[in-house]
């Protein structure tokens, strides 16, 4: 079953650490990545998709001109991953999908907009283990040679140097999950990732709903949203530390000041 409609705060912990122990270790690892959406209704587009009209050809007009106007420093290495990572953490429509490996970060964002807060929100749990098992053998080759689960900028840079390499290296549509380089405070206390698919036209939801073992949607019903959000708060899960900075401070003061109406 993929979609798991919870009723409490102790089910919701469940749910989101179910399938975490690993035995190999003994240790309790979970090998999900984690999105957490205001709205059950949404899918799993990329800010690139959202543009709309001929979004598939702007793609490298969009990267080539941020590269251009954008100083040479912020990325500590000329690559496409190094500038997909940085475009995508400062607002640039790609094809990239944020995710994060913590089950109550993910948490934050589906209870953070109090827009919402009368609709169902969503958690997307995706095994990147098992997703990554039907990569093409070109960069399954690479996650063994390194002994890792997902890759870093720097593995993917010596895979695949371009997007039209990506583009073409399977005639299957496939997902990479990646690791950002630590740009700032935002990325590594947002214990974040991305995801990529193949084709910039390609839709994960419908490809996952293709391969149903690699994931699951926990659906968190409105009337419990207020509770996640203080409980949330209380463990610090808040706009405050996730966003450093004035902005994020100013962010989670007027949430955590807001009247319930």
């Amino acid at each position: 079953m993929n979609e798991i409609r919870i009723e409490s705060w102790n089910e919701l912990q469940d749910q989101l650490f179910e399938d975490s122990w690993s035995a190999d270790i003994g240790r309790f690892r979970s090998r999900y990545a984690f999105r957490g959406l205001s709205d059950a209704s949404y899918g799993l587009e990329t800010t690139l998709m959202r543009l709309g009209g001929p979004f598939d050809t702007l793609e490298r007009h969009l990267l080539r001109n941020f590269k251009k106007y954008a100083h040479r420093t912020v990325v500590e290495r000329d690559s496409l991953w190094h500038w997909l990572s940085v475009a995508q953490h400062y607002g640039l429509p790609t094809r990239l999908l944020d995710w994060t490996y913590s089950p109550f970060i993910a948490l934050h964002f589906a209870t953070a907009n109090f827009e919402r807060y009368d609709t169902d929100g969503v958690i997307w749990a995706v095994n990147y283990l098992k997703v990554h098992r039907l990569l093409p053998e070109r960069l399954r080759l690479k996650l063994s040679e390194e002994g890792a689960n997902v890759f870093t900028v720097e593995m993917l840079s010596e895979a695949v140097r371009s997007l039209e390499e990506l583009n073409e290296l399977s005639h299957r549509e496939f997902v990479i999950f990646f690791e950002p380089p630590s740009i700032d405070d935002r990325i590594i206390n947002q214990f974040a990732f991305f995801s990529v698919m193949s084709k910039p036209t390609s839709i994960l939801h419908h490809w996952l709903s293709e391969h149903p073992d690699l994931w699951r949607r926990i659906i968190i019903p409105a009337e419990l949203k207020w509770e996640i959000r203080d409980k949330l708060d209380q463990a610090n899960i808040t706009e405050r530390v996730l966003f450093p900075g004035l902005d994020g401070l100013s962010h989670w003061l007027k949430r955590h000041y807001s009247p319930k109406t």
